[in-house]
């Protein structure tokens, strides 16, 4: 099995050699480069598993990049920012990233982050329910297509429709909505989505699952999920 591809675009030289290192003593291999108008360019050549963007990069930002990058592919992407500002990580989450990490960060942390996406990736794209019931699953309908008003999830081909038109869904928007549909009109708290979702058992940043809602809520329709305050999140049927 080939061992799987990273993107990795950081300007600082320290940064980016040592946590190179560390992704290939971890069975990675990985593209390095330090501004993001080469990462493009390595983007679009070598096609890698999963991405690593730093938000303040020369030539073309982390954010900038991002976009850039989910315009062509629904390739897994990470954000790495020093900065833990809000504004910061919403713009990010917003351009289309499924996660982000705070620097300093620990590189087995990171690894175990990179680990959780791609398997988030993989999942999303196998046919088959969406899992995260607290009780005994719901039957699948004959046709595999549960339906929500206009709204159409095909739990067998990984597609979604409304009212007739595909709407294109990351991996990870996906398995939110896989979530959702799981167990419709239930209220949903962001932990459970966290690591349902996310595979946060340690726990994760709210803001993650409060920008992904935002971005699918576009795509389906924003009466589809429902904010209960204080409590999270449910799909109507």
């Amino acid at each position: 099995m080939a061992a799987t591809h990273v993107l990795f675009v950081e300007d600082d030289d320290v940064i980016r050699e040592a946590l190179q290192l560390t992704l290939e003593r971890d069975g990675f291999t990985v593209t390095a480069a330090s501004d993001g108008l080469a990462g493009l360019a390595a983007f679009r050549a070598d096609r890698p598993d999963v991405a690593l963007l730093d938000v303040m990069v020369p030539g073309l930002d982390g954010v900038s990049l991002c976009r850039r990058i989910r315009d062509e592919s629904t390739v897994p992407v990470i954000m790495l920012s020093a900065r833990a500002d809000p504004i910061d990580v919403v713009l990010g989450l917003e351009a289309g990233a499924d996660d982000y990490v705070t620097k300093p960060f620990d590189g087995a942390v990171l690894v175990a982050r990179i680990r959780a996406v791609l398997r988030r990736f993989q999942h999303s794209r196998a046919p088959g329910p969406a899992g995260g019931t607290d009780g005994p699953a719901a039957p699948e309908p004959p046709d595999g297509v549960l339906r929500f008003g206009e709204l159409e999830v095909d739990t067998d081909g990984m597609e979604v429709r409304r009212s007739g038109t595909p709407v294109p869904l990351t991996p990870t928007e996906m398995r939110l909505l896989l979530e959702f549909c799981a167990a419709p009109g239930t209220v949903l708290s962001r932990e459970r989505l966290l690591e349902r979702v996310w595979d946060y058992g340690w726990g994760g940043d709210s803001r993650v699952v409060d920008v992904h809602v935002q971005r699918l809520r576009a795509k389906v329709g924003q009466h589809r999920i429902e904010t209960v305050r204080g409590f999270g999140y449910k799909l109507k049927g």
